[in-house]
């Protein structure tokens, strides 16, 4: 059997005001292919500016986004390759 290592890198962006942090994913594949996606976090009014964990949700948020649109796309490929419609691919 042979191993193969294979590696991909996961880039996140965060864009921030006082009361909303934006996330942006990024991940290439190594066909080339890149899958983006946004996550959004909002702190409500009472609680204290944590900039870290508005980080955290918004970057947990948009992993959790392109973690799907990386199951779709591997979806959408078996389908190509075999010829039939195959069962959804479920976290």
């Amino acid at each position: 059997m042979m191993h193969t290592t294979v590696g991909w890198h996961v880039e996140l962006e965060f864009l921030e005001d006082d009361q909303h942090t934006r996330a942006a994913a990024l991940v290439r594949l190594p066909d080339g292919a890149e899958v983006r996606a946004h996550g959004h976090a909002t702190r409500h009014n009472i609680d204290s500016n944590q900039p870290r964990v508005g980080e955290e949700i918004a970057g947990a948020r948009a992993l959790n986004e392109l973690a799907m649109q990386l199951l779709t796309k591997a979806h959408d490929e078996i389908d190509a390759e075999s010829g039939r419609i195959s069962h959804s691919i479920n976290v």
